[in-house]
């Protein structure tokens, strides 16, 4: 074969071998991934501004754990430990946050919409402004809930006595 054009058959072969494999990997590559942290002692753990969409912390303990404005979309939280965690303005979309204890935990402007919350414990948990449009709840909690819900989330624009719809 007579190659008139050595420098083009040469860059090609690079594109080729070397370019092309390497974008391929980049796509597969996401921004965030998912991560699982089930049955793990963090006590204190600072997971603020972190983009953990679709994690797992089932059976975690998480007492005084730091998710203030993290990406929760889609988290598993069951049966976990939250006591006394900042949640605070954490998104917290579609989290299965079922059996966990969110005891004296802030969720003051958290999104929550869409949780599935049906056994969760929230005694003495910070709601000021937080949004439980469509979560899941006991009506026992709600009640609870009802007592000190308070202000408007800031994200959403929805009052938090609406979107638990407390009479």
């Amino acid at each position: 074969m007579n190659n008139k054009y050595p420098i083009f058959s040469l860059i090609l072969s690079f594109l080729l071998w070397v370019v092309v494999p390497c974008t391929g990997l980049f796509g597969l590559i996401s921004t965030a991934s998912a991560v699982e942290y089930n049955k793990v002692n963090l006590i204190e753990a600072d997971f603020s501004d972190q983009d953990l969409t679709d994690s797992s912390f089932d059976h975690a303990n998480l007492r005084y754990s730091n998710f203030n404005n993290a990406n929760l979309r889609g988290v598993r939280f069951f049966a976990a430990n939250l006591e006394s965690a900042n949640l605070t303005g954490a998104d917290l979309t579609n989290a299965t946050l079922d059996s966990a204890r969110l005891i004296k935990a802030n969720l003051t402007n958290a999104v929550l919409e869409g949780a599935f919350a049906a056994n969760t414990k929230f005694d003495g948990a910070i709601i000021d402004g937080a949004d439980f449009t469509d979560v899941l709840l006991r009506r026992d909690a709600q009640a609870k809930l009802c007592k000190t819900a308070q202000g408007i989330n800031p994200t959403t624009g929805r009052d938090t006595r609406d979107s638990l719809f407390c009479p």
